[in-house]
């Protein structure tokens, strides 16, 4: 059973490393996605810059999650290959012909490995989190997300970089070395609405897990503990279900699943083992926030 199967209780007696991090990702990507102006307006000026010529007419940006990890898991590179257009290109650095996006993302999903067969102008695109581009999905630009702009690295092929805010480093769009830099305000804009997000469902996992607290003084908003504590009363729902319920309740459908690239068969390390006993939950339902 995977974890989107699993129920909300079985999935927070887990405590995984990275989640921050990774929540983070996901968040940029479904708010490219859900068309959410505080990211998109920043990723639409990193494209221009990125390739004037093929962004020119550039409407609304469109985003692709990849990640060479995820790739272990049965049909998700052929799902990310099949969400882009037939004869999309991958825009690496640098003068020269484009290079054939459903050649080259399947090498790319090997990791580090694939870097002896990848071409010297796309050699590192294995490190590409998401796949940014147009609504058409004819030119993708690789990007690399990280919830600490420290730990960014640069590299042949990958072309734009998001992160948060940080007190040395700027809001806005700006170049670090050979990336088109994405700084997300915070707390303003959208970081201020992911860390209120991150720390509601954070402490509903403490919660429903039974985890120990750490002496930390930051609590969410008003807003963010109602669902906090709607989330506290779903443990036994399945984690997709309650999904699509915030779906449902969401002000801007930013949280979403996509069920093309994410209807992957989980690999053996992802799963978790359930009592075979059926459990009988509610169906979730959130009330919308004022």
């Amino acid at each position: 059973m995977s974890r989107f199967d699993s129920s909300l209780s079985s999935l927070a007696s887990h405590r995984g490393k990275g989640s921050r991090g990774d929540g983070f990702e996901r968040a940029v990507h479904e708010a490219i996605v859900g068309g959410e102006p505080r990211v998109t307006d920043l990723v639409s000026e990193a494209l221009r810059k990125v390739s004037p010529r093929a962004f020119a007419d550039l409407d609304r940006p469109t985003s692709l999650m990849f990640g060479h990890e995820r790739a272990r898991h049965l049909g998700f590179t052929e799902a990310v290959v099949n969400n882009a257009s037939g004869d999309a290109m991958l825009l690496p650095d640098g003068s020269g012909r484009p290079f054939a996006f459903g050649s080259w993302v399947p090498i790319a999903a090997r990791g580090v490995a694939a870097e002896p067969d990848l071409r010297e102008r796309i050699k590192k695109v294995w490190k590409t989190d998401l796949f940014l581009s147009s609504t058409d999905k004819a030119r993708f630009a690789a990007a690399t997300v990280k919830s600490n702009w420290h730990q960014l690295e640069d590299g042949n092929g990958l072309r734009v970089a998001i992160v948060p805010q940080a007190l040395d480093l700027a809001a806005g769009y700006q170049r670090w070395k050979s990336l088109h830099l994405i700084s997300l305000p915070d707390p303003d804009g959208f970081m201020g609405l992911f860390n209120d997000a991150y720390e509601a469902v954070a402490e509903a996992i403490l919660t429903v897990g039974r985890h120990d607290r750490a002496p930390y003084y930051y609590k969410p908003s008003v807003k963010a503990q109602k669902i906090q504590a709607q989330l506290e009363k779903y443990g036994k729902v399945k984690v997709v279900d309650i999904l699509g319920a915030l779906n449902e309740a969401a002000q801007q459908n930013l949280i979403a699943v996509d069920r093309k690239l994410m209807s992957v068969e989980a690999p053996a390390w992802l799963n978790i083992n359930e009592k075979r006993t059926p459990i009988i939950a509610p169906r979730p339902a959130f009330e919308k926030l004022d």
